[in-house]
């Protein structure tokens, strides 16, 4: 272990990010009865120019006269790169409501993109009195934030996690998608024919390395991983496969823009009561016979399980299982 240690984000659930629409206000009030963990409202490329100040004011109403319970509230500006970002903050940021948790900076090329945006929140924060510090969620969607992942992971210690813009990153690297967080089948390898000369094809997975990628800066910075979007609505089995591959590679959440996808979500990256109870009964060898004796099912007890048995645990009660 490191002499330095990691210093992780404020815990928070995020195993369903549920994506709104700010300028479609019966979209605004479906998400605040939804079981989703993290709300997010959109104002930056699915809101046309022309409708992003009433966009701004349908959040503002919203978190002003919306119960939203436990959720955690986001909004994703504009980009840097636009007229509209300087706003964005502003607006939300000077309202009458600290109900909002986080922003989600969009397309993060560097870590001067995160330090622009931490100095005006400072700044509104500090002169409007807030007493809740707003988080950063950013989006690493270009070929230039993959490549400064580290950097822009460490920039702020506003920083909640990091998210995996498929749609926007397969545009910047020229890749050929066919769906949005989905599986291509031109992605493939042919095995050997076999004796009878049949060969198989096997698809592999498009977003192996930046999600890989994404997961290590995000761990290594103490930042929650969330895995981004799949656009295609009526393809729920693929879905629940994209979300379980992020779970197994380390995700603690996935987009979705339906109740579907939310109770996928909630699913996938929430630990099962068989996995609870195996986690506890590690805990409970350690504690009585010593990390260096204990055992499991007759077999020895390493630090690194330790470890996630007790983070399992601790999500297991955040989420009222224990």
């Amino acid at each position: 272990m490191s002499f330095e240690i990691v210093q992780e984000a404020p815990p928070r659930l995020n195993r369903s990010h549920l994506f709104v629409l700010s300028n479609r206000p019966e979209k605004i009030e479906a998400a605040s009865k939804s079981a989703a963990d993290v709300v997010m409202f959109e104002i930056e490329d699915n809101v046309p120019p022309d409708e992003k100040p009433a966009a701004r004011r349908n959040i503002v109403e919203a978190l002003n006269d919306l119960d939203w319970g436990e959720k955690s509230i986001c909004v994703r500006i504009n980009g840097l790169d636009t007229p509209f970002m300087y706003r964005d903050l502003v607006d939300l940021l000077e309202a009458p409501t600290e109900r909002l948790d986080l922003i989600m900076i969009p397309k993060a090329g560097n870590a001067s993109d995160i330090y622009a945006v931490d100095v005006i929140v400072t700044q509104i924060e500090q002169a409007m009195g807030r007493k809740k510090p707003i988080g950063f969620q950013i989006m690493i969607e270009t070929a230039q934030g993959l490549n400064n992942i580290d950097q822009i992971a460490s920039a702020s210690p506003r920083n909640d996690s990091l998210h995996l813009g498929e749609n926007d990153y397969a545009a910047s690297v020229r890749a050929r998608m066919t769906t949005v967080g989905g599986p291509n089948p031109d992605y493939s390898i042919l095995t050997d024919a076999d004796a009878a000369g049949a060969r198989e094809r096997h698809w592999n997975d498009m977003w192996h390395y930046p999600l890989a990628k994404l997961v290590a800066a995000a761990r290594g910075n103490g930042l929650r991983p969330i895995d981004g979007p799949f656009i295609d609505p009526e393809d729920l089995e693929g879905y629940r496969a994209a979300a379980t591959r992020a779970a197994v590679l380390g995700c603690e959440g996935k987009w979705g823009t339906s109740e579907s996808s939310t109770a996928i979500a909630n699913e996938v990256f929430s630990p099962s009561t068989k996995a609870v109870e195996k986690a506890r009964r590690i805990l409970a060898a350690v504690e009585r016979e010593g990390i260096g004796t204990a055992t499991i099912d007759g077999k020895p007890i390493a630090l690194p399980q330790v470890k996630q048995a007790e983070a399992l645990v601790e999500q297991a009660k955040k989420l009222g299982m224990l």
